[in-house]
């Protein structure tokens, strides 16, 4: 084997996962064709659940400091507010995603990460023991790679996705937007809201001195996928849109999206899977793609370290799909809904009139802060306890070395059994997952912890955490028969005990 894993793709997906894997000890080459990073600005913020999963690897300073927090979002340009009590991060992140791709590659580096460039995905053959991978290098020629796993993280025209012959099933688009990186010196605002016109809508967010990223929506244009982008179309569309081009000039890079919403139907296919937009695109209101594709990795990349290193059946796998497709299917509602809330025309003029005064309801707002952010997710997971297959809260926590963050407990990307009260026999039955999962003895300096849409839960006694932040397992003080049910988390996420 040339290696454990082959990732197509060097975004943030398949950095995150590129990382992920190597934190858990597997051997992984990231292969992408481009001979090097865009630079390109596209995706522009980090909400906080993605801000809590690079928190939980102790490298989120290094985002903090290249961005600025935002205390408001929006649902389709209607503002939205956030809840400081929800999380220790509770408001978004206006990052590049160049910005986002430098500090991921810059963290894969330092993991051992191999990255291969000019090295896209052209062909793939899988077997029983593992795949092969044909890469097209016009600089070096054909090579192939032989590894374990192949992830798809080659996004939305994913050559990974076609080959495995992975279905695509969606809905078309029905509109055009285009995208740029432009000077815009007739521009007397930093940062201009999705603002709508009669024809569409535009928005201008200055990310840097002097530029600005342009976005604008027709709703009676459909572009080809592969028609030609221009700047000339940019300029063009802006002046349609708002009237004016405001002396754009200077075009960094431009691009095209629309709101053609697919998901593949499966996310596994034997020892191929994807994650990131070759998974599932959408109309990219609120930010959320990126953000997801990040999330995706870090749900997949210690369930398939667990596999490749043995410690967990193969079956572990498909709870990637189980719990990752329903996460997608929700996003690409949601950013159906939206897409109909800022077309055009006196009817959808009344009905943001009605949605905005709903959303004056703290109910109505969180709902919707939720489905954008992604804290009130729960995985399928057996047991009844609020907190079991929630992610979880960043509570203090009072430790041998000093006062410490749930959170924390997570850098090196492992199992955590935190024992809070003493719970009888809890550290014992970790006795079989010895060398797999962490097992941590603390009090909660709060006896409540902040659950989204739940609200206030009782501080358990015990708790396993899986490695992507979400509990396996709780129990609350004097639980009954909580070890047996343990066991079996553990059998479940961290594979059979070892034999003793």
């Amino acid at each position: 084997m040339d290696a454990d894993v082959v990732i197509a793709g060097a975004g943030p997906t398949g950095l995150m996962l590129a990382c992920e894997l190597r934190l858990a000890g597997v051997d992984v080459v990231v292969a992408e064709r481009l001979a090097e990073p865009t630079g390109e600005s596209r995706a522009g913020g980090i909400h906080s659940r993605t801000l809590e999963v690079l928190d939980q690897r102790g490298i989120l300073e290094r985002f903090l400091a290249e961005g600025e927090l935002q205390p408001v979002g929006h649902f389709a340009g209607l503002y939205l507010e956030f809840d400081e009590s929800e999380s220790r991060h509770p408001y978004p992140l206006m990052i590049l995603q160049s910005a986002i791709e430098r500090l991921l590659e810059e963290w894969a580096a330092e993991l051992g990460v191999r990255v291969l460039r000019s090295a896209g995905v052209s062909g793939l053959r899988q077997d029983e023991d593992g795949v092969t991978v044909e890469l097209d290098r016009p600089e070096a020629g054909p090579a192939t790679l032989r590894a374990r796993y192949l992830v798809g993280c080659d996004g939305g025209r994913s050559t990974v996705r076609k080959l495995a012959g992975i279905g695509f099933p969606g809905t078309e688009a029905t509109m055009t937007a285009l995208i740029g990186d432009v000077e815009l010196p007739e521009l007397t605002e930093d940062y201009v809201w999705v603002r709508r016109t009669p024809v569409g809508d535009y928005s201008a967010i200055a990310f840097e001195p002097g530029w600005f990223r342009v976005i604008t929506s027709e709703f009676d244009r459909v572009a080809g996928r592969d028609d030609a982008v221009t700047f000339e179309q940019l300029r063009e569309s802006l002046v349609r849109v708002a009237g004016t081009d405001f002396g754009m000039r200077n075009p960094r890079w431009v691009s095209r999206f629309s709101d053609a919403a697919r998901q593949a139907a499966e996310y596994r296919r034997g020892r191929v899977l994807l994650a990131g937009d070759a998974a599932h695109i959408h109309f990219p209101a609120g930010g959320q793609g990126l953000n997801m594709g990040v999330q995706d990795a870090v749900n997949l990349g210690w369930k398939l370290a667990s596999v490749v290193r043995g410690r967990a059946p193969e079956s572990l796998l498909d709870t990637y799909h189980a719990e990752r497709h329903p996460v997608a299917a929700r996003v690409l509602h949601n950013t159906r809904a939206q897409s109909a809330l800022v077309r055009p025309g006196p009817q959808t003029d009344a009905l943001r009139e009605v949605f905005g005064s709903l959303m004056v309801s703290d109910d109505v707002n969180q709902y919707l802060r939720h489905l954008l952010n992604a804290l009130d997710i729960r995985y399928p997971v057996d047991g009844d306890h609020p907190l079991e297959g929630r992610r979880v809260p960043d509570a203090d926590l009072k430790t041998a070395e000093g006062i410490i963050g749930v959170h924390e407990l997570l850098h090196a990307g492992r199992p955590v059994l935190l024992d809070l009260h003493g719970a009888p026999g809890v550290t014992a039955v970790a006795d079989g997952w010895a060398g797999r999962v962490d097992v941590v003895e603390a009090r909660s300096e709060d006896g409540r912890w902040t659950v989204p849409a739940i609200g206030e839960v009782a501080a358990p006694a015990a708790l396993l955490i899986r490695p992507d932040g979400h509990v396996a397992w709780a129990a609350g003080e004097g639980s009954a028969g909580g070890t047996d049910a343990l066991r079996t988390a553990l059998t479940t996420w961290c594979g059979p005990a070892a034999r003793g």
